[in-house]
Formats: structure tokens, C-alpha cells, sequence
């Protein structure tokens, strides 16, 4: 099935809410008259959005049905067409407010999303939603999300788990250049379409960052409006949807629900410092200031240039000052060898890295086949000064894993002077579920040991919406890479070391992402093309109190969740 779609990008006049539905009927009816069967509108469109309290607000809410849902049914049923209409809603039985949704249809409403997790505005009129619901309609699948609730890996995928083609987002997205990287991911690692609407403008010094648009299953962006009031238009392909593809594999039929028991939990409900401490097991480590070193190579067949190579980047790292080096997956064995190198953990050659790092005292991550007994694993080793750290066996398998090793089953995560660290290994960081789970235990930095073939960065050509320094708005090569996300959505420094094999179909782009989704410039440092490394000063001390003075000790994404929802994540496994 194929159709158009329109994402209508508007500056609403905040208290002025007739003429605000106005105006988005005129957009409605513009939009159906161009052929558009699914049309979708921004967050709070009707009404404006900053707001003080309930009393405030108060004038301009409504039930759903109500007025303002009997105007737009009118164009869905004249149209045969569906709208997506943001407003805040009152609910008739208890009198509290929500922030809400509604799909309207050519039969009537079809459903509504409050929104699930508030921004920082919400709770002062607007209690949260308790449900992530999916509507099956004659277009297709369609779920809906309201801003805030997409910087949650857990949103998305109840709704993809729920066989969602089309997830609705709208928002009033702020102090970031648009389309948000979080927009992308979340259409990509789901394989679903993502529409976009935005508003734009300045309302109570809050600048609105626009870019309403529609995004491909793959995560490109098929149509988008930069500034202003406008729509934009895009062909909508179910059936690509339903692929449920990424990057090639069919990553619902690989994903691990018994492995995720803890994304329902809330550890950070309490303060961490005392929670990871209880009964004296796993207190977090006291952290420091460190350099951490991110490898791009391109590993071969033979074992001995591989152990070389990951040598003489070492010494290089070392010299620069750095505590820990991170190296691809199959790094030492190769890449592209599957078994035919493996090794032991005993063997020759990882005692010969286990020396080197023992005597320059670093640590040292890399990939490796590895045999144990008549088993063979897809592995990675963190080594250091204190010898083998420990060794992480991935969790999920791609197709060409699967053809020779046997899947892991234990996430690892290990306490250092640097801070608490977690292992991932390429395929395994698909899945938003795997960096969410060691966050949940604590985790400072996840090392991520990559090689994973396929496309999964873009750039921007610029914005002209104007932002407050330092918030980008110029070209940039990386605006979206897709790892980036799994730092700040975890408050984790996210180290992503991938393999550079362009005849191959690998295209690197390593790098370390840093905690905080907010903050601008990044703190990260990216490697964008051929082999090299490159360094990051990271920080996970925390001042001389018993509360979390860090980000990566704090955890507010973490805090923000509502794990109440996320029961689902380890029910549905999807097999097919």
C-alpha cells in the first residue's frame, strides 16, 4: 500500500485558540485537497504551549470527543483522510488535564496518546498518560508519541512491538537544529516510518526549533520544512515498514527478551550512590578523570599484522596520554575470518596483549573469535593492569554470526579505576534495549567493540532557525549518527570503536558520545573516515557527598523513565 502523507509545520498565537484551529483546518484542508490521506499537526497546535499552571490553562482545554474534534472530522470525512490534532485535553470523570492527541478518521476518532513522559513543563497543569497504544486502520498501523516521550528507547518499541508502520511524533521540539537525531533513531532502529510535526517560532523566550518532516523506515529523510509555516509532503510504502529491516537483518526475529528483565525496574527511583551500595554488593567505584582512546582499523586475515596494529595504535594512544584504548570486533582475529582464527583465552597471543597492557598500564578492549571447548563465540576482552578484566560473548546474533558462533547470555559489566564499564558488541547496540540494560546497572561508559556494515550516519545542510549559543544551526557532516543516541538517552559515555572496510561495506564512523543529550557543543570526539584513533577526556568522579554530583552517576534520563509501561519489552519475542 502506498499513499501521501503531510506533516503541517505552525507557529500557533498561544491563547488564541480559534483562531489556532483555524488556521490548522486551513493547513487540513490544503493538505487533503493535495491528496494527502494521513495529515499530521504539532504538539498543543491548538493552543499554544508554555504555560503556567492549570488555572491558566484552564480556558482552552476540552474533552476528546469535543468541538474541536467535530471541525477536523469533517475534513477527514470530506477528504476520506486522517489528522493527527495536538491539544490539551480534559478528562470529564476526574477533571485533570492532559497533554493529548487524537486520530481522527472518515469513520470518526479513531484513538488518542496522552503523553507518557513530561518535559519540564508538563507537570505544572498536565498529568502524565498511561498508555502506548496502536491503531489499526485502512493506511496502515499507527501509533503516537508526543515529543518528550521519544527520548525514551522503551516508547518506541512498545508501539514496534505492536507492528506500528507509522509512528506519529509531534512535538514542540527545542534547542536543537532539526530533524533531532533522537527523531531518526527512533524511525530506524524500529524499521517504521516517523512523521514529524513541529512547531516553530518564539513563545516566552522559548525558541522552537521547526524541522517538521517525514523519515524513512531506514532513517533518511524523505521530505522536510525547515522555518516557518508550511506542509510537506512524502510517499508513504507500508510494505517497507513491514520489512522490519535494519541495516539488513530482521532485527525483531534477534531480539533477546529474556536478557532485558531489568527494563521494567526503576534503580534510579533512589539515590544511586546508596541504591548500588545496598548490603555492601557493587557500590560504584569512586571514578576519575581520564583520557579514553576510540580505534577505526580494518582488520585482515592474519592474526600477527592484527596483534601489531592494535600494538603500535596502543603506543600511540599511551603517548597521548590515554587509559584506555577500545578496538573493533574481530579486531585480532579478523573481521571477515568468522572462526578460522579463534582463539582461546589462554592463547599465546591475547597473553602477549595481556603483558603489553600490564606493563604500560592501560586498558585494552578489542574483538576476537573465541573458542572455548567445542564452542565458538563472537567475543570481546577488556584487559588491563590487573590482567583479563573479564570477557563479554555477544548477545545478539546477525546472520553471519549465526553461521559460527553460539550466542552469549550474561550482559558484563566491570568496576575500574576509570569507572564503571560495560561491554556491547556491533549487532548488539541495534537493539536500544542492550545499552538501556547496563545503564540500569550503573554503567559510566559502555565500550562497544563494532563491526557493523551499512549506512547509519547523515549530515544537515543548516537551519535557519536561530538559536541561542552554542546550539548549532550551521552545515554538519554528523548531524545524526545513530550511536550518538546511545550516550545521552542512557547517561552513558558511549565508546564506538568500528570497523573502516569500504570495499566492504564498512564504513567506521567511531567515536565517543558523551552523557548529556542536552548539552551543546557535544562532548565527543568522532573518527570519520580511514584508520585512526581519537581521544576523549571523560570525567565520573563525583564531589565529596553521598548524592550523585555526575551525570553518569545521576542518571535523569534514567530517573524520568515510567517503567511501569515497559512490561511488554520482555514478553513479545516475535519469533517468526
Amino acid at each position: 500500500m502506498k499513499y501521501k502523507a503531510a506533516a503541517i509545520q505552525y507557529e500557533p498565537t498561544q491563547f488564541k485558540k480559534e483562531y489556532n484551529i483555524s488556521s490548522l483546518l486551513k493547513f487540513c484542508e490544503d493538505a487533503a485537497k493535495a491528496g494527502s490521506k494521513l495529515i499530521v499537526t504539532p504538539e498543543m497546535g491548538t493552543t499554544g504551549y508554555c504555560f503556567l499552571d492549570r488555572e491558566e490553562i484552564k480556558p482552552l482545554v476540552e474533552s476528546i470527543p469535543g468541538p474541536t474534534t467535530d471541525k477536523f472530522y469533517e475534513i477527514s470525512k470530506k477528504y476520506d483522510c486522517y489528522i493527527v490534532i495536538g491539544f490539551p485535553e480534559v478528562d470529564k470523570e476526574t477533571n485533570l488535564y492532559y497533554n493529548s492527541a487524537v486520530l481522527i478518521g472518515p469513520e470518526g476518532i479513531i484513538g488518542k496518546h496522552r503523553k507518557s513522559h513530561s518535559y519540564i513543563a508538563e507537570p505544572k497543569w498536565s498529568a502524565p498518560g498511561q498508555e502506548h497504544l496502536v491503531y489499526d486502520t485502512k493506511i496502515g498501523k499507527i501509533a503516537i508519541l508526543i515529543c518528550m516521550d521519544i527520548h525514551f528507547i522503551e516508547t518506541a518499541r512498545l508501539v514496534a512491538l505492536q507492528d506500528a508502520d507509522i509512528i506519529i511524533h509531534i512535538s514542540n521540539w527545542l534547542s536543537e537544529r532539526t530533524p533531532g537525531p533522537y527523531w531518526i533513531s527512533r524511525a530506524f532502529e524500529n524499521s517504521a516510518y516517523l512523521i514529524e510535526g513541529n512547531r516553530w517560532g518564539l513563545e516566552r523566550t522559548v525558541q522552537f526549533s521547526g524541522g517538521s518532516c517525514i523519515i524513512n523506515p531506514d532513517g533518511s529523510i524523505a521530505s522536510v520544512i525547515d522555518s516557518g509555516d508550511g506542509i510537506c509532503y512524502a510517499q508513504i510504502d507500508i510494505e517497507w515498514a513491514r520489512n522490519r529491516e535494519v541495516l539488513g537483518q530482521k532485527v525483531f526475529n534477534d531480539r533477546r527478551p529474556e536478557m532485558y528483565m531489568n527494563l521494567p525496574t526503576d534503580p534510579y527511583l533512589w539515590n544511586p550512590m546508596d541504591f548500588f551500595g545496598l548490603y555492601g554488593l557493587n557500590p560504584l567505584p569512586v571514578g576519575k578523570k581520564s583520557k579514553v582512546t576510540v580505534a577505526q582499523i580494518n582488520s585482515t586475515n592474519e592474526i600477527e599484522d592484527n596483534l601489531n596494529k592494535i600494538i603500535d595504535l596502543s603506543v600511540n594512544a599511551k603517548k597521548e596520554g590515554s587509559e584506555l584504548v577500545v578496538f573493533p570486533e574481530l579486531a585480532l582475529t579478523g573481521h571477515l575470518n568468522n572462526s578460522k582464527n579463534a582463539q582461546t583465552i589462554e592463547s599465546p597471543v591475547i597473553k602477549k596483549l595481556i603483558d603489553f597492557s600490564n606493563m604500560n598500564n592501560l586498558y585494552i578492549c578489542f574483538g576476537f573469535a573465541e573458542k572455548k571447548g567445542k564452542e565458538f563465540y563472537n567475543s570481546s576482552i577488556l584487559i588491563g593492569p590487573e590482567g583479563i578484566l573479564g570477557v563479554y560473548r555477544k548477545i545478539h546474533l546477525n546472520d553471519n554470526d549465526r553461521k559460527w558462533a553460539s550466542e552469549g547470555n550474561d550482559w558484563k559489566y566491570f568496576d575500574t579505576k576509570i569507572g564503571r564499564i560495560g561491554m556491547l558488541i556491533g549487532y548488539d547496540a541495534i537493539f536500544p534495549e542492550s545499552a538501556r540494560c547496563l545503564g540500569l546497572y550503573g554503567c559510566d561508559l559502555v565500550l562497544c567493540s563494532s563491526a557493523q556494515e551499512g549506512i547509519f550516519t547523515h549530515g544537515h545542510s543548516g537551519t535557519k532557525v536561530r538559536q541561542n549559543y552554542p546550539i548549532p544551526t550551521g552545515p554538519d557532516p554528523n548531524h545524526w549518527n545513530h550511536f550518538r543516541i546511545r550516550g545521552g538517552e542512557n547517561n552513558i559515555f558511549f565508546v564506538y570503536s568500528n570497523i573502516i572496510d569500504i570495499e566492504n561495506n564498512f564504513h567506521g564512523k567511531s567515536g565517543i558520545f558523551g552523557p548529556d543529550p542536552f548539552k551543546f557543543p557535544r562532548q565527543e570526539c568522532l573518527i570519520s573516515e580511514g584508520e585512526n584513533i581519537n581521544h576523549l577526556e571523560i570525567d565520573t568522579t563525583n564531589l565529596d557527598t553521598n548524592y550523585p554530583t555526575n551525570i553518569v552517576r545521576d542518571k535523569f534520563m534514567m530517573s524520568m523513565r515510567q517503567p511501569q509501561h515497559y512490561i511488554p519489552l520482555i514478553k513479545h519475542s516475535q519469533k517468526k
